[in-house]
Order: structure tokens, then sequence, then C-alpha cells
């Protein structure tokens, strides 16, 4: 069982940056292949960032390459979304997920646990 707790959401102007934290309880964190996903008011949650095991292989959305950076710290069981030149569709609920996987995936039912999210909203 893991459980993730969300941290680090805001408002912020557009071209500024946010850094999530997630948290995670359980001795087995590094085991678990870690996601960000979003979802803005009446959309879909979307899948962001990704992130393996141990940190050697990443994956992101096309709307977020070079401006997102995921990472991770182990041995703080917490994994990390930095997020540069915000724009104002970047406004979203942000979740964090865990999900017992070798390589990063993107679709959402690859994931078991979930956050509660924590909001970033990017005015313009």
């Amino acid at each position: 069982q893991v459980q993730l707790v969300e941290s680090g959401g805001g408002l912020v102007q557009a071209g500024g940056s946010l850094r999530l934290s997630c948290a995670a309880s359980g001795r087995t964190f590094s085991s678990y292949t870690m996601g960000w996903f979003r979802q803005a008011p009446g959309k879909e949650r979307e899948f962001v960032a990704a992130i393996s095991w141990r940190g050697g292989v990443t994956a992101y959305a096309d709307s977020v390459k070079g401006r997102f950076t995921i990472s991770r710290d182990n041995g703080k069981n917490t994994v990390y979304l930095q997020m540069n030149s915000l724009k104002p569709e970047d406004t979203a609920v942000y979740y964090c997920a865990a999900g017992l996987r070798a390589i990063p995936r993107s679709a959402s039912t690859e994931y078991e646990y979930w956050g509660q999210g924590t909001q970033v909203t990017v005015s313009s």
C-alpha cells in the first residue's frame, strides 16, 4: 500500500515557476514508477510526466516537454515536478500517482495509487 500527498501548488503568473512535491508513505516507494497527471475543469485527466523506479527513464507529454522536469529522491520517498515557463493552459489540479511498472507509462490505468491533488493556477 502506498499513500501519496501532493504539495507546492498555488497561484503564479504566466512565465513563472512552481515546484510540486509528492510525499509517499510505505517502504516500497523505490519499487514504483511515479507519474504526474492533471485535470482542468471540464476536461479529462491527462498525463504530464513519469519517472521509472530508479529515475533513469522519464517520459513527458508533448505539451510540457522542455518546460517541466520530473525527478525523485528515493531516500526521501518523494517525487518532484519542476514547472517552468508556466502558461495559463497549465492551470489544473495536479495529481501524483504510483504504479508497479518497469517503464513509465502515460495511461492512468497503469497506476494503482493516487494522491488527492494540488491546485495550480496560472494567471495571464
